[in-house]
């Protein structure tokens, strides 16, 4: 009996190296969706209500007088006093809410929910409130006023003033940044670490911290960004003295009153403010395209 030889088919050919990748499917869906045409107009006036203020400072700025204008000694004042006060005003958000983010992302639905809502609370309040608020606990007829009063102690109007100002204003973007790193971390890791006898401070130390240290930065960039731009609070609770608490926001708005600094400088600083309020967005933009997905 002859056997007949086995005749094999053809090898499977191997995965093409040139297979979409989910990004690329993800970017060919979009594409195929596409935009109605009729929300095409809103888009691009909304895109003019936002670019053209801008593009306007920079058209009506006098780019010869930059130089001198922000070395003026005005502007050098408010810009070293800006720069000094949100560097402590960040360092005191970063103390504060680190911790105060681990509490929240810690605890019971209803605490987290409580808390959340009295720091979210400063982002909705106009600024202004928030001066007229510490005046209220600080002042010289506050809560806690009259008695800082009888030791000697004055706070308001001060530079010190500029500093809780701007922390009342910016600690609430250190915290919700820091508490979204914690949720999305989890608790595994502080578990395990428990677990081989680390004390609670150690775990926080060396497991938690590292783990949502690209949160603390982002929030804290964002902290150090709000900070510099305050105004509203820091207008009633700091006032407006040259060299104590003219930062660079009261700096611009005391040139367009008529005292002060020049127009010219008010716009140079305007301009340093949306360089930095630039910054903070590449920056943010570097780490979330460098996070894992």
């Amino acid at each position: 009996m002859t056997e007949t030889p086995f005749a094999p088919g053809p090898a499977p050919s191997p995965p093409s190296s040139r297979s979409p990748s989910p990004s690329r499917e993800r970017i060919g869906a979009h594409r195929a969706i596409g935009v109605p045409g009729a929300l095409l107009a809103p888009a691009a006036i909304g895109v003019a209500v936002l670019a053209l203020p801008l593009a306007a400072l920079l058209l009506r700025l006098d780019w010869s007088a930059v130089p001198a204008a922000v070395t003026s000694p005005a502007a050098v004042e408010a810009l070293t006093l800006s720069l000094v006060t949100a560097a402590i005003a960040t360092g005191c958000c970063i103390v504060l809410g680190v911790p105060l983010a681990l509490v929240m992302a810690r605890a019971s639905r209803r605490t987290a929910a409580v808390l959340r809502t009295l720091v979210t609370l400063p982002l909705v309040l106009p600024p202004l409130v928030g001066g007229i608020a510490l005046l209220a606990l600080l002042g010289r007829t506050g809560l806690f006023g009259e008695s800082l009063a009888l030791l000697g102690v004055r706070i308001p109007f001060t530079t010190t003033a500029v500093v809780i100002a701007q922390v009342f204003v910016a600690l609430p973007f250190l915290v919700i940044s820091v508490e979204g790193s914690l949720r999305a971390v989890g608790t595994r890791f502080e578990a395990v670490a428990a677990s081989l006898g680390a004390r609670p401070f150690t775990v926080f130390r060396r497991v938690t911290l590292p783990l949502v240290l690209p949160g603390v930065l982002a929030g804290t960039v964002l902290c150090f960004a709000r900070a510099l731009g305050e105004f509203g609070a820091t207008a009633l609770f700091a006032g407006n003295t040259a060299g104590v608490t003219r930062t660079m926001p009261l700096a611009i708005y005391t040139a367009f009153n008529g005292a002060g600094v020049s127009e010219d400088t008010a716009i140079a600083l305007s301009l340093m403010l949306i360089g930095v309020a630039i910054a903070v967005l590449l920056v943010m933009r570097g780490w979330r395209e460098d996070a894992p997905r």
